[in-house]
């Protein structure tokens, strides 16, 4: 579905197409993102070829890179409600080798807005979902 939505629009580069299965099946798109977006930024750590340098790649008419993964990977949304009560412990997040750090730059942290992502690395996807919301919860100073 998502190949004959980047060919029907003629569509160059990474294309993020969130689908949604209905009670009855059926499978409806809910979102495009004609942009490397942020369900994927697992793949900085986890792919041969991230989906930037892939975006990178399809503008500017190379071939693409391979898209093999190194490790099962996820992905854990740094909000800007962390910051409510004090700064984020990111000592504590990134104590784990296999957590990963990412802050977007964003000056003003406020509640819903997307101010980075942690990423963790694992032998498979539940162990790094583990792993990464671990992390997360360590973000939070204790009292």
């Amino acid at each position: 579905m998502a190949s004959r939505i980047a060919e029907k629009l003629d569509y160059v580069g990474v294309l993020g197409v969130e689908l949604f299965v209905t009670n009855e099946q059926d499978l409806i798109v809910n979102e495009i993102a004609p942009r490397v977006h942020n369900s994927g930024h697992w793949t900085i750590e986890a792919c041969v070829t991230s989906q930037f340098e892939q975006q990178l790649r399809a503008v500017c008419g190379l071939p693409l890179g391979s898209t093999e993964f190194f490790s099962a990977a996820a992905m854990a949304n740094l909000l800007g409600d962390l910051w409510q009560r004090a700064e984020p412990n990111w000592a504590a997040a990134c104590a784990a080798p296999d957590v990963k750090l990412h802050l977007y730059g964003k000056i003003e942290p406020r509640p819903g807005r997307k101010m980075g992502h942690l990423t963790a690395l694992a032998g498979t996807a539940n162990e790094a979902g583990r792993h990464v919301m671990e992390a997360r919860e360590r973000l939070i100073p204790k009292d």
